[in-house]
């Protein structure tokens, strides 16, 4: 199992309120003249919040939801000093709740 940390917050927050399709392509080219491979996405309705674990941050966050997932905790703790109005956590997957980290009904970026 991995472990995947997120920032969650309304769709509308992160894709219209704030610069966030800027600050990950920034991270995009970044990782590409690294030669790092990318460790993050941007999942729309993320399913994770779905898992019973997590039922207290899906009721506190506006719907419908975005999420930023990495597996770089790192990049999570800059985007919520940089995001603010986000829930950040983490969660382990694939598992019984969660088997798949990034799904979602919605298309991912």
């Amino acid at each position: 199992m991995q472990t995947y940390y997120y920032a969650v917050a309304s769709q509308r927050y992160l894709l219209e309120e704030e610069p966030t399709e800027e600050v990950l392509k920034e991270r995009i080219r970044y990782y590409q003249e690294q030669e790092k491979e990318r460790d993050f996405w941007l999942v729309l309705q993320p399913a994770f919040l779905d898992a019973p674990e997590l039922a207290e941050v899906k009721a506190k966050c506006p719907q419908p939801a975005a999420a930023i997932v990495s597996t770089n905790p790192q990049f999570i703790t800059w985007l919520k000093l940089r995001l603010e109005y986000v829930a950040t956590g983490e969660f382990q997957a694939p598992s019984a709740t969660i088997p798949d980290p990034l799904a979602s009904p919605a298309p991912t970026a």
